[in-house]
């Protein structure tokens, strides 16, 4: 008995290939959904598939595949009406008929699998439906009816994982807010929603009151997220001159791991979906002079639901205000073009595209000859190289550093003695590349990028 408390789940999961979307990237798109479903802890038992062109109003699915997905999963495969269903004696009758000859059906087909030879005790019967789009709650609710699983939309999956790793403060608020924003609407199609609502009066009050408190707990945890934020704001206004990198890319791309071998600190490396949430700050090292700050961000993917995007935008304005972006991208991944375009697409959304940008695609150990003479050639300029070899990061770290010394220009600065305080910034701003002293002060021969040189000189000619 332990050990079937301990089994996971069972899912199925149901995509409908929509006109416009080619065998590839719907095989992907199922691919990438198994994924998720089992960085949730789910078992995939299969997968029911459909070409249409349009999701089917009331169970996204047909009738036909409506019926094949509810064998799988043990229900009716009919979506019931919403009239209530008369009782009488008669009809009760039959239906205790039926169930009497489908127990008797079922038990001559365990009889059946148990005895045959080395056959171990049969699966249980999925209980989740995973849909690869977004539904409303009353195709939700109807495949509910007609499967007899548990429901979920790739939305909900993706709010769901979000939801178990958040570990900040600020994550944590965020993901409720998406969550909350995801349930609201779904509260009259819930069980326990659909029971309240039977009578009138308070039972409606009570779905009323629901709504009424999520709205209210929402605008309560943006006014929290808004305090965090400012506070976030005002970091990042200290950090405005200073050098910074931004880790970007598809969730699993590496991100962390390259966090990781850059800065020599220990971030949370796991081969899951969207294991990082939480925006992470840390110098490179060896360090330089100036810093240089690489920040990890939260990883993108493909229909990213658009209450997350919009929670997370203090994790997104780390790549809005970066001076580099680093596009890290699963060189083993199949579906890399698409990844790397879904990156895009998301800080175009944003305004980071105009933001300078090299593009890195990791995992190059995994590569043949061929396929990294391929990426070579389709992406001039990029880099192909692997977090976890000690070459790669050395050549990362200075290709980063090439890149800020290209952007910086040579500057003399005058500091009055007055103001000698100022040398430290200076040193953390800039590269001092020779210094002097005489009655006005110390003479710097200073390297380093135009707005850092503008405001030290601000600063200086201030004392004067």
């Amino acid at each position: 008995m332990a050990d079937a408390r301990a089994a996971p789940s069972r899912a199925v999961l149901v995509a409908v290939q929509l006109p416009g979307v080619t065998d590839e990237d719907h095989a992907s798109d199922l691919e990438e959904l198994g994924r998720l479903v089992r960085t949730l802890g789910f078992e995939v038992a299969g997968t029911v598939s459909q070409r249409r062109d349009a999701l089917a109003a009331a169970a996204v699915l047909g009738e036909g595949k409506l019926k094949d997905l509810a064998a799988m999963t043990g229900g009716k495969g009919l979506v019931p009406s919403g009239a209530p269903e008369v009782k009488t004696k008669a009809r009760a009758k039959w239906a205790a008929a039926q169930h009497a000859i489908g127990k008797g059906t079922e038990e001559s087909a365990d009889d059946g699998e148990s005895g045959a030879p080395g056959a171990g005790p049969p699966l249980p019967k999925p209980d989740v439906v995973i849909v690869d789009h977004e539904i409303s709650p009353s195709q939700a609710r109807n495949l509910e009816r007609a499967t007899g699983a548990r429901v979920l939309d790739r939305t909900g999956v993706i709010v769901d994982i979000f939801h178990r790793h958040a570990r900040s403060r600020e994550a944590k608020l965020q993901v409720e807010i998406a969550r909350l924003n995801y349930v609201a609407p779904r509260l009259r199609e819930s069980p326990g929603g659909k029971e309240r609502q039977r009578g009138k009066g308070a039972g409606e009050a009570a779905i009323e009151l629901d709504r009424r408190k999520i709205r209210d707990r929402v605008a309560e945890l943006r006014e929290q997220i808004a305090a965090i934020q400012k506070e976030n704001d005002n970091r990042r206004q200290g950090r405005h001159d200073q050098l910074r990198v931004a880790l970007v890319g598809y969730t699993n791309a590496g991100k962390s791991s390259w966090m990781r071998a850059l800065t020599r600190t220990e971030v949370l490396v796991e081969d899951k979906l969207f294991a990082t949430l939480d925006t992470t700050v840390r110098a490179l090292q060896p360090e330089s002079k100036p810093r240089v700050l690489v920040s990890d961000t939260v990883g993108f993917i493909k229909k990213l639901p658009h209450d997350l995007v919009a929670s997370f935008r203090s994790t997104l304005d780390e790549a809005l205000e970066a001076s580099l972006l680093l596009y890290v991208v699963d060189a083993s991944d199949p579906t890399r073009e698409a990844q790397l375009q879904v990156t895009r697409d998301v800080l175009r959304e944003i305004g980071a595209d105009a933001v300078p940008a090299k593009l890195l695609f990791n995992k190059a150990d995994r590569l043949d000859a061929t396929d990294k003479a391929r990426l070579a050639h389709d992406h001039p300029g990029a880099l192909l190289l692997s977090a976890h070899a000690l070459e790669d990061v050395a050549a990362l770290r200075a290709a980063i550093l090439q890149f800020f010394d290209d952007a910086m220009v040579d500057a003399d600065l005058l500091v009055p003695y007055a103001k000698q305080s100022l040398i430290g910034d200076v040193y953390e701003n800039a590269k001092v590349l020779a210094e002097e002293y005489d009655d006005e002060g110390t003479h710097l021969k200073l390297r380093g990028l135009p707005g850092a040189i503008a405001r030290l000189k601000r600063a200086a000619e201030a004392a004067r």
